[in-house]
């Protein structure tokens, strides 16, 4: 079963491009590391039907937003090396990548990155690849223009200052679904910290896919496998961490949806990476014990329930909801009603 495509964006009043344009003055962070999750959020909201609220949307995302920062060095093809990894950069990388993507296709700009990027997936908490998702599923589904290349321009650039590869891991027992795969992944010693105290603490995962994938359909397969499992057992395993135990479903998402606009050749890397942080995601923040699934009879429709995450405002749960109504059986709405009733409402 393949996942289901979220609707097409029904906004034909630019509410979309407006608020890109709008975010696109401010930093991707705040207060030296936390995610700004304002483009992933509205992009969300729009294509689902929920445009005429945005701008508001906005309005009380205000206060979690700061400038760009100031530029440090430039960044070129010649010294980007030596600036991959470095927060310092950040302005300097979006400058980068939005002249590479006003000069190129966008296309090519992210076929030539995407592998030099792809190892430092954990980046700012997978913030920066779900970022770059939502900018590429706009682009391959709606008309091109500046906001939208311009948003995958931020993605990028955000991604490579925030470049953080994962440590070097050893094998563990091979597992044989995904499901069964995130059920293995042990949880980190201490998680008395933030992510990257945590991330450190990582050294082994199972090993999944339990045999070498060939070819870019079998990827594809697996990644939509490993996101559906990832989506599920958010219902019964989400209170580990409400908040951060959303990436480990969004962040694959992320990958799955970029993956039409990649060579093919790229797509199975593509699936290690998004297996290795949805596995982060799980060792860093999983619970000790499961919850009970939600009771059958309780889930409203997918509509309903996009509805009631947009009502409620939270930016994880929005997401988290939009990535649920890609996989669309109930399991995964179940998921997002949990995201719904445990993440704190900020409207």
């Amino acid at each position: 079963m393949s996942l289901t495509q979220s609707s097409t964006p029904s906004d034909t009043s630019g509410t979309l491009d407006e608020a890109l344009e709008r975010l696109h003055s401010f930093g991707p962070e705040r207060e030296g590391w936390l995610s700004n999750h304002a483009p992933m959020a509205v992009e969300a909201l729009v294509r689902h039907g929920q445009a005429p609220g945005v701008h508001r949307w906005i309005d009380h995302y205000r206060g979690r937003l700061e400038d760009m920062p100031v530029p440090f060095a430039e960044v070129t093809p010649e010294n980007w090396r030596e600036a991959l990894g470095d927060p310092r950069r950040i302005a300097d990388w979006t400058r980068f990548f939005v002249r590479e993507t006003e000069e190129r296709p966008w296309r090519a700009v992210l076929a030539e990155w995407w592998p030099r990027l792809l190892p430092g997936i954990a980046a700012g908490a997978t913030h920066p690849v779900i970022r770059v998702g939502h900018a590429v599923r706009t682009l391959l589904d709606t008309e091109e223009n500046a906001p939208r290349v311009a948003e995958l321009a931020h993605g990028l650039g955000y991604w490579a200052a925030r470049h953080q590869p994962l440590p070097e891991l050893s094998a563990q027992a091979p597992a044989a679904d995904a499901a069964a795969a995130l059920d293995a992944v042990a949880r980190v010693p201490d998680q008395s910290g933030g992510i990257r105290a945590r991330l450190g603490q990582l050294t082994a995962f199972p090993v999944w896919p339990d045999r070498a994938v060939t070819g870019p359909d079998a990827a594809r397969e697996r990644l939509e496998e490993l996101v559906r499992a990832a989506t599920h057992r958010y219902e019964t395993h989400g209170h580990g961490e409400p908040t951060m135990l959303v990436h480990a479903a969004t962040a694959p998402n992320a990958v799955l949806r970029t993956l039409p606009a990649l060579p093919g050749g790229l797509w199975a890397p593509s699936l290690d990476a998004a297996w290795a942080a949805s596995a982060a995601v799980t060792a860093t923040y999983a619970p000790e014990r499961p919850r009970e699934p939600v009771p059958d009879g309780v889930v409203p429709t997918a509509e309903e329930l996009f509805a009631r995450a947009a009502a409620h405002g939270d930016d994880h749960t929005i997401k988290f909801t939009d990535t649920a109504l890609d996989v669309g059986d109930p399991r995964a709405l179940a998921a997002a009603l949990r995201s719904v009733e445990m993440n704190p409402p900020t409207l």
